[in-house]
């Protein structure tokens, strides 16, 4: 591990523990030991990306929201800490697709949190998910990796507080205009964790029957099962780790 990723480590650890924030590991055993990994995760807190960082016990990087590579500071923090911010909405896609298939291909982990902006937004109880956006199954299936997994995780909420992080939202618009949710009176809300229970899930691992399947007339089945049997899991998962 090198040394950037040994001091992200650090500087995840001694966060958590300077807010008094506990996190508990469940099925680590499911982490993939080696190969490209494509690292799926509900989110609803800025605390997220720490968490998972801590629980695989190695640097993930993150695609994080357009507007975090705008705002000057965060900007350079979200990079220190191995994020790359997404394009704007009309080369976001494509940005994802090259950035997130060259860290796969150094056998990287990739995270990805498909539900967007919306539950950071819309304060959402921790056991339900958004719906999955679908970006994450094109990505497995078109990235000529051989040895991909895509991971399942739940970070499972069983005790948190809501606190105002007063950053008007409107102020977030300017950074990303094409961002509806920002488009709203009102402060955006941060979500600490006091205690979390990150759960792994049954890896999906990308074979090149899939992606032959992905580029016939199946591709959208594909796709859509792919997408389910994430969110499914995820699911499960935290309605066993809400508790």
């Amino acid at each position: 591990m090198g040394d950037q990723a040994n001091s992200l480590l650090l500087i995840s650890r001694l966060f958590l523990a300077a807010i008094g924030s506990r996190t508990f590991v469940y099925h680590a055993d499911r982490i993939p030991s080696e190969g490209g990994i494509i690292v799926v995760s509900n989110h609803r807190s800025f605390m997220d990306p720490l968490l998972l960082t801590v629980a695989v016990n190695r640097q993930i990087k993150f695609a994080c929201h357009h507007y975090m590579g705008q705002v000057p500071v965060l900007r350079e923090m979200v990079t220190g800490l191995g994020c790359f911010p997404l394009d704007n909405s009309s080369r976001r896609q494509q940005g994802f697709f090259r950035q997130a298939t060259q860290l796969l291909q150094a056998e990287e982990m990739v995270g990805v949190f498909p539900e967007g902006a919306a539950p950071m937004v819309r304060c959402t109880p921790p056991n339900l998910i958004s719906d999955f956006q679908r970006g994450f199954a094109h990505l497995a299936l078109r990235s000529p990796v051989t040895n991909l997994a895509i991971l399942p995780v739940a970070i499972a909420s069983s005790d948190e507080q809501l606190i105002s992080s007063r950053i008007p939202l409107k102020l977030l618009s300017f950074f990303d205009p094409s961002e509806p949710l920002f488009n709203q009176p009102g402060w955006h809300p941060a979500i600490v964790y006091q205690r979390s229970n990150i759960m792994f899930g049954r890896p999906f691992w990308v074979k090149s029957s899939h992606r032959q399947q992905y580029y016939g007339k199946y591709a959208k089945e594909l796709v859509n099962n792919l997408t389910d049997y994430v969110s499914q899991e995820i699911a499960n998962l935290l309605i066993e780790g809400c508790i």
